[in-house]
C-alpha cells in the first residue's frame, strides 16, 4: 500500500562513546581459610582443581567468600585483602584461592641440628614447630632445600612435629593462571595487575609473564613479583641472575605496618592503584615518589631494612622498584619494569608508558568488539577511526597523552587483506616520560654584582 503521512526512522549514531578499560585491578592468587580440603588429600598423587576466581569489593566479602585469618605467612589472600581493603581503601580485588590442606610430620630427633622436610614434601612455609608438644621458635627454614635448622644441637632425644599448609604444585599453581581468563566472563573485568604473594617460584612468575600478555588471547596486563634478597645487594645479584621480562614488576624488599609484614609487590599493587584513581582510572602517572602506607621497610622475617638514596638507585638501576623513606615519609621508589637494564625502549621498560599502551589497547578492544563482523566499509571504518580519535584527543587535552591520532595507512593494508576482511588501524601515542631527573646548573654571575652597586 501506498505510504501516506509523515515518517521517521533512525540510523546508528557514527561516533561510539568509548568502553574503557578498568585499571588497577589486581588478580591475586594464595591461600584463604575457606579452601581447606579432606585431610587425607595428597596432591602429588591426586591434584584437586583450583576454584574459580572470587571478586570481592571489601572485607566484609573478604570474610564470607575466603575466610580471613591474621595467620598472614599462612594465608597470603588475607594478607593481601586485610592491605588493600583495610589499610589503603581500595575495591575492587579478584583472588584466585587454592586448595590445601594442613598436616604435620613427626621426628624423632637426636644428635642432629637439621631436619630434612624432602622427600617426600618440601613446602613452601612451615607454620610452626614443637619439640615434645611444646611451641617452640629457636628454628629457621630454608624451602630451597627443605631443611629446616635448630639454632643448638639438641642435648637429647626429642619429638618434633612440623606444621604446614601443603598445597599445589609450581606446575600446577602455573596451570592454574590460567583461570584469569574467566574474569572478563564472571565479572565484564579484566585485572591488569596480576601477582602471587609468597609464591615466588620461577615456574609460577613465568606462566602469570606469559598470561599478562595475553589474556583471554587479547587484553594485557602487568605482573608484580618478589625478588628475593636478605640485602639490596643480595636482590640486585638475584635480578641479574633471573630471566625478567617487560611484563613483570621487580619488588624489593618487603614492608611492615605495626608487627605485620607485607610483601612489597603487595604494596606496589596497592599504590599502582591508589595512583590510578587519583586520575579519574588512567594509569599515565608513574607510582613511583608517591607515599608508600608503611612504618619500616623489613626483610621476609620483619627484621628492618634501611635504604640510603645510593642503594635505592642502584636497585632502580637493576630494574628493581622498591621503598624510600628520604623525603616526607616512606615513598615508592622507581620506574622501571624488569625488562630495564637489558632492555631500553620506553614501551617496555617505563612503567607508566608500557602500562598506558596497555589500558588504551584494552579500552581499543572493548569498544570496538561491538564492530566485528559487521560489513566493513567505509562508513564502518570512519565510526572507528572517529570515535578513536575523539577520545585520544580528549586524554591529550587532559595532559594523560602527549599526542594521539588514529589512521589507516595504505602501507598497512593490501587489497588482499581488505578482500578478506582485515583492516588495520595505526595508533600513534604518546605517554608522558616521568620525570626522572631533574638539573639544576649553578653558575655564578659577577654581573650581578656589577648591578648591585651601579
Amino acid at each position: 500500500m501506498a505510504n501516506h503521512g509523515v515518517f521517521t526512522s533512525r540510523r546508528d549514531t557514527s561516533v561510539v562513546p568509548m568502553n574503557t578499560a578498568l585499571s588497577g585491578i589486581p588478580f591475586v592468587i594464595g591461600l584463604a581459610p575457606k579452601y581447606e580440603v579432606d585431610p587425607e588429600w595428597d596432591p602429588e598423587e591426586d591434584p584437586i582443581p583450583v576454584p574459580p576466581p572470587v571478586l570481592c569489593t571489601s572485607m566484609d566479602e573478604v570474610e564470607e567468600k575466603l575466610g580471613f585469618s591474621e595467620n598472614f605467612s599462612d594465608f597470603s589472600l588475607s594478607k593481601f585483602a586485610f592491605y588493600w581493603f583495610t589499610l589503603c581503601g581500595l575495591t575492587p580485588a579478584i583472588f584466585l584461592p587454592l586448595p590445601y590442606r594442613s598436616r604435620y610430620t613427626t621426628f624423632h630427633q637426636d644428635a642432629h641440628q637439621t631436619i630434612s622436610l624432602a622427600p617426600p614434601f618440601k613446602p613452601r612455609r612451615v607454620s610452626y614447630v614443637t619439640v615434645n608438644n611444646e611451641k617452640v621458635d629457636d628454628w629457621t627454614y630454608d624451602p630451597s632445600t627443605g631443611e629446616l635448622t635448630f639454632s643448638t644441637v639438641p642435648a637429647e632425644p626429642r619429638e618434633v612435629n612440623v606444621y604446614y599448609k601443603l598445597t599445589s604444585t609450581p606446575a600446577e599453581i602455573a596451570a592454574a593462571v590460567e583461570k584469569v581468563d574467566l574474569c572478563m566472563a564472571k565479572f565484564g573485568i579484566v585485572p591488569d595487575l596480576l601477582l602471587a604473594p609468597d609464591y615466588d617460584d620461577s615456574l609460577v612468575a613465568a606462566a602469570m609473564a606469559a598470561k599478562a600478555g595475553a589474556i583471554n588471547g587479547i587484553f594485557k596486563a602487568r605482573v608484580l613479583v618478589d625478588v628475593a634478597g636478605a640485602s639490596y645487594t643480595a636482590a640486585i645479584t638475584a635480578k641479574n641472575g633471573g630471566s625478567y621480562t617487560e611484563e613483570e614488576i621487580a619488588c624489593w624488599p618487603c614492608g611492615k605496618v605495626g608487627d605485620k609484614v607485607f610483601n612489597m609487590s603487595i604494596l606496589q599493587a596497592a599504590r599502582i592503584a591508589l595512583t590510578d584513581a587519583d586520575n579519574e582510572g588512567v594509569p599515565y602517572e608513574s607510582p613511583s615518589n608517591k607515599s608508600l602506607p608503611v612504618d619500616s621497610l623489613c626483610d621476609a622475617a620483619g627484621e628492618e631494612i634501611s635504604l640510603t638514596l645510593g642503594q635505592a638507585n642502584l636497585l632502580n638501576a637493576a630494574g628493581i622498584v622498591t621503598g624510600l623513606n628520604f623525603m616526607g615519609g616512606y615513598k615508592a621508589w622507581g620506574n622501571y619494569t624488569g625488562a630495564w637494564p637489558g632492555e631500553t625502549d620506553v614501551i617496555k621498560t617505563l612503567i607508566p608508558i608500557a602500562r598506558m599502551f596497555d589500558w588504551v589497547g584494552n579500552s581499543l578492544i572493548k569498544s570496538f568488539w561491538q564492530k566485528v563482523d559487521r560489513p566493513m566499509n567505509r562508513r564502518l571504518v570512519d565510526s572507528v577511526i572517529d570515535s578513536a580519535n575523539i577520545w585520544l584527543n580528549g586524554l591529550v587535552s587532559r595532559e594523560y597523552l602527549l599526542g594521539a591520532r588514529v589512521e589507516m595507512l595504505d602501507s598497512e593494508n593490501p587489497l588482499t587483506d581488505l578482500m578478506a576482511g582485515i583492516c588495520r588501524l595505526h595508533v600513534f601515542m604518546t605517554p608522558p616520560s616521568p620525570a626522572q631527573e631533574i638539573d639544576f646548573i649553578l653558575e655564578y654571575d659577577a654581573s650581578y654584582v656589577e648591578s648591585a652597586f651601579a
